[in-house]
């Protein structure tokens, strides 16, 4: 069904089949009255009987004053009837009508003279009842002042989906004037919206009567390209009082700040579970590779398409970055690059590892060099020399769709340690502001992680260097014995630095055997272990009793920072094949004799070096040709899951089993005992008794 059979403008075209009626006339009850020249009623309508409540065969032939109007009200009817009689002009008023029951109403009338073919005059009265119209002109004109005036953008469809009319205020909304949405359907006159789906909705509103209310619709107007716009809108069946669908209403609220509002809460909870994401994610390790992964990888795919993190090399050289001079180069190595699909994007970013020099026009080394973000929201051809390492990785990001670009500084208790880079391809949406404080604090929040794990890989390295130049001296092999040994640093770099062992020749064909574990960890420690380790050599030379040994080196640690250590002295002497043992707080040796069980040697203790003025007991052990004595410190058992004894069985347990060469032992206990993330050093010393020849 058309507009002009929904809502008619005018005569039908010729030829056009008649058009179903309105319902208008039937809410307000017309009723028809024709009078003759005398008055009296020759035609009554079935409304005349609905309005004044008499029958056709009551009224037909009556004289209509004395019927429906009141003795009191006679001379004026019957002048003012003899008026359009005798003139030919019509009346129009409102006049009190006596009704069959008795009850007395208004009624509005409007009344002309009639003219047969025969020159005969007759009067007809049309009328209806002046409560009715009176509502219904209010109703009308209210309805057309809401119309107009409402805020809520308005408008009438036919059964075709045209529209028919529209209120100023959608015209504000869809930013298109009332003649451009008259006569047009909506997929012409709305194609800026999602009309599919709005097609399918007043679709079924029209078929089914059940109105859609608040359908969430989000777009852009010409107006305004560039920015989302939301409206909730309504749709409403529109029928006659016969149930005939005449066509839809709509209704549209621009919602437009309450959706940007709704949006920037969801960012602003997305930003917070990325914080928090990288609060658990990032800074898992001490290890400066693996932190820098950490972070692209919690940034990609929620806040860009690809990340790469780039540090100054002279950060991972062990250096603190210094100022970095304005319109200088800047020297990086690319630790982690991050993309969120397969891209040729990744081929521009530098690869893991390398290290490239930038000049001051690359965006990357401006943003280092003046320790703040770097923003280009809409990437253009001419930017992309200054984003990418080279010619070919320009191409590579133009062919990418780079079209969004942001660097923030890695910066860390003041210091610039480098940038990371953020990169936007299929992500619709440009950096803005608060992506750039987003990213900032990431960076920071990463940068202290970096910073520590290079501060402690730089102190690990220090540690490890001091402590191989302390322990450069391979002990010797003692003509009665035969030691294997093996040194293992913990992999945290804080806790490197205190444990060491020793073989050291005596007077008299004699061995002592020293394995000691300063407490605490780090350069101080490996220090500690230094000077104890240097004493021990030099009291050896003295060929002192063991406990005498450890007394010396108890009064030396009282001054040392560490002063604490654990300390286990021992003295084979082949010529009595007996071994002579001290203990200052260390773990008991393992004694391991052929065809006999493991023996952990039950030893005074002793308190730990340091401590200062307390005696130490010394115990001596026969060893006999092939007896192994088994050096250790607690980094060989100790765990945070398992009690120490449970581990020393299982020392046990593995010295048990026939093992003839000492260096496969080692490495046979240190596999089965250690942990790659052990965090602590050992040290390991096996001794094996050979026969002595005079």
């Amino acid at each position: 069904m058309g507009a002009t059979d929904a809502f008619p403008e005018g005569a039908a075209p010729v030829g056009a089949t008649p058009g179903q009626p309105g319902g208008l006339l039937d809410v307000l009850g017309v009723a028809a009255v024709m009078l003759d020249a005398d008055g009296r009623i020759t035609l009554w309508s079935p409304q005349a009987e609905a309005l004044f409540g008499w029958t056709a065969e009551e009224a037909l032939g009556r004289p209509a004053a004395q019927l429906l109007v009141g003795p009191e009200h006679f001379d004026l009817v019957l002048g003012l009837f003899s008026q359009v009689m005798a003139g030919g002009e019509s009346w129009a008023g409102v006049f009190p009508v006596q009704h069959k029951d008795g009850s007395t109403r208004l009624v509005e009338f409007r009344n002309m003279r009639l003219l047969d073919e025969r020159g005969e005059s007759y009067a007809l009265g049309i009328a209806t009842d002046q409560a009715v119209l009176r509502r219904v002109e209010r109703d009308l004109a209210l309805s057309v002042r809401l119309v107009a005036q409402s805020p809520i953008g308005l408008a009438v469809l036919d059964t075709s989906l045209r529209f028919v009319m529209v209120n100023p205020a959608l015209e504000r909304i869809n930013d298109l004037p009332a003649d451009q949405h008259i006569g047009r359907d909506v997929r012409e006159a709305l194609s800026f919206l999602d009309t599919d789906t709005i097609v399918r909705s007043m679709r079924a509103v029209l078929d089914t009567g059940t109105p859609l209310l608040d359908q969430y619709t989000v777009g852009r107007t010409a107006a305004d390209p560039n920015a989302d716009r939301a409206w909730s809108v309504s749709y409403y069946r529109l029928e006659d009082p016969h149930g005939r669908v005449l066509g839809l209403a709509t209704s549209v609220v621009d919602v437009t700040e309450q959706h940007r509002s709704a949006t920037e809460a969801a960012r602003a909870r997305r930003r917070l579970a990325v914080i928090a994401d990288a609060s658990a994610t990032v800074g898992t390790t001490l290890d400066v590779d693996q932190t820098a992964h950490e972070l692209a990888d919690v940034i990609v795919p929620e806040l860009a398409d690809m990340a790469a993190v780039d540090v100054l090399d002279a950060v991972l050289d062990g250096r603190r970055p210094t100022s970095l001079s304005r319109g200088g180069p800047a020297r990086f190595r690319a630790l982690a690059v991050s993309a969120a699909y397969s891209t040729e994007a990744v081929r521009a970013a530098d690869p893991t590892g390398q290290i490239a020099s930038y000049e001051a026009d690359r965006l990357i080394t401006r943003c280092v060099t003046e320790a703040r973000p770097v923003l280009v929201p809409r990437v253009s051809a001419d930017d992309l020399p200054h984003i990418a390492a080279d010619p070919q990785g320009a191409a590579l990001l133009g062919k990418a769709g780079l079209h969004s670009y942001l660097a923030v500084p890695l910066i860390a208790r003041g210091e610039v340690l480098g940038a990371l880079s953020l990169y936007r391809v299929r992500n619709p949406l440009p950096f803005d502001e608060d992506d750039a404080v987003l990213a900032v604090e990431l960076a920071a929040r990463a940068a202290v992680c970096i910073d520590n794990a290079r501060s402690y890989q730089s102190e690990r390295r220090t540690a490890l260097t001091l402590q191989r130049h302390l322990m450069n001296h391979r002990p010797p092999q003692p003509t009665a014995m035969e030691i294997a040994y093996r040194y293992q640093p913990a992999q945290a770099a804080s806790e490197v630095g205190g444990d060491w062992f020793d073989a050291i020749p005596v007077a008299g064909d004699k061995t002592a055997l020293v394995v000691g574990d300063v407490m605490g960890s780090g350069i101080n420690a490996a220090a500690t272990m230094g000077q104890l380790r240097t004493t021990a050599r030099a009291l050896a030379d003295l060929d002192l009793d063991p406990a005498e040994v450890l007394r010396h080196l108890d009064h030396i640690a009282v001054g040392l920072d560490p002063a604490f250590a654990t300390c286990l002295y021992a003295v084979y002497d082949p010529h009595r094949m007996e071994c002579r043992i001290a203990v200052a707080g260390h773990l008991p040796p393992i004694v391991v004799r052929p065809d006999r069980p493991p023996e952990l040697l039950d030893l005074p203790t002793g308190a730990p070096l340091g401590v200062g003025g307390v005696p130490f007991e010394q115990t001596t052990v026969p060893l006999r040709e092939d007896d192994q004595l088994v050096l250790y410190t607690d980094g060989l058992i100790e765990t945070r899951d398992q009690p120490i004894d449970a581990r020393l069985d299982t020392l046990l347990g593995l010295l048990a089993a026939p093992q003839h060469d000492l260096e496969g032992l080692c490495d046979r206990l240190l596999g089965a005992l250690r942990d790659e993330h052990d965090h602590d050093d050992v040290a390991l010393l096996i001794a094996r008794v050979h026969a002595h020849k005079d």
